[in-house]
């Protein structure tokens, strides 16, 4: 038996049809069952539960062999919802939970980047979860990617709400030169359920991403693209970008973009481009490709 934790965001949608297709028994752990079930379908069994609350994991591990942890928040919204109640005591409750179960292996979804420095909230939250993953004792194996794509809320999701605030035949675009390495979530699923058939993957971290090192301008070219569209970029300068960022934070419940998120554009967001293919034997497919394939599909977020 599988546990899969955050099985309803962008990368368990992507992961969990991938894990019932080869046949593995999956359980779920999920905060609303009722909605979760119209999300994933009648084939996984639900355990609700939440990883902030210690005492409804001990059910949701019972008799599970392999914990894929995916549970984070990138934004924080109110007390409730922070990285250091999610991405910190969250992983350990579920670690402890895991341990406490007779559970053998973990997998961790962590993020690329990820540093020892307060600095960067966000990025140091992960890191302090992986802590608690790689004290545990038990087998464990960590991902960190770069950005995300797919069917479901990711990086161009943001992309696109930018376009929705900006005047007509113009789209902002972030000043800066930080690459990044987009990951399309299917081909991440991919590399997880290679890892989770891999004794040897017990251990180890794998920083994943695409093939390709990308400026956000770039990015925003490959997107605009791939769905017809054409736009002036405006450059919008950072330090303007940090006067704005707490107003649009008070103003707005989702805004574009957050304090904490432009901090971290003073970093590059990329590993080896060659690094899914040497550790998993395959090459991802470019941001181009992958972007097209939403867009037959229709789900190219607009």
């Amino acid at each position: 038996m599988i546990l899969v934790t955050g099985a309803t965001g962008l990368a368990g949608r992507h992961l969990l049809p991938v894990l019932l297709e080869a046949g593995h028994k999956v359980r779920c752990l999920v905060r609303d069952p009722d909605k979760a079930r119209r999300l994933l379908g009648s084939e996984p069994e639900l355990c609700a539960g939440d990883i902030t609350s210690p005492n409804s994991l001990e059910a949701a591990c019972r008799g599970v062999e392999t914990v894929i942890h995916l549970v984070a928040v990138i934004r924080e919204r109110g007390s409730a919802v922070t990285f250091e109640r999610i991405n910190v005591q969250g992983t350990r409750h579920i670690v402890a939970a895991a341990g406490a179960a007779g559970c053998r292996r973990f997998i961790h979804m962590s993020a690329l980047g990820v540093r020892e420095d307060p600095a960067y909230r966000y990025i140091y939250s992960k890191w302090l979860g992986e802590q608690a993953v790689r004290q545990s004792a038990l087998e464990w194996t960590i991902f960190r990617p770069s950005v995300l794509y797919g069917r479901g809320f990711g990086f161009f999701n943001r992309m696109a709400q930018s376009l929705r605030f900006s005047p007509p035949f113009l789209i902002p675009v972030p000043a800066a030169r930080s690459r990044f390495q987009p990951l399309a979530a299917a081909d991440l699923a991919r590399c997880v359920t290679i890892a989770l058939g891999n004794p040897d993957a017990a251990g180890q971290i794998y920083e994943t991403g695409g093939p390709e090192h990308l400026t956000y301008a770039q990015m925003v070219d490959i997107w605009l693209e791939s769905k017809g569209l054409r736009r002036i970029k405006m450059p919008a300068p950072i330090p303007l970008m940090r006067l704005a960022a707490p107003l649009m934070e008070r103003l707005l419940a989702d805004p574009p973009v957050t304090s904490v998120e432009l901090k971290q554009l003073a970093l590059d967001n990329i590993t080896d481009v060659k690094a899914v293919e040497r550790f998993f034997g395959f090459t991802p497919r470019s941001l181009k490709q992958g972007l097209a394939e939403l867009y037959r599909a229709g789900t190219l977020p607009c």
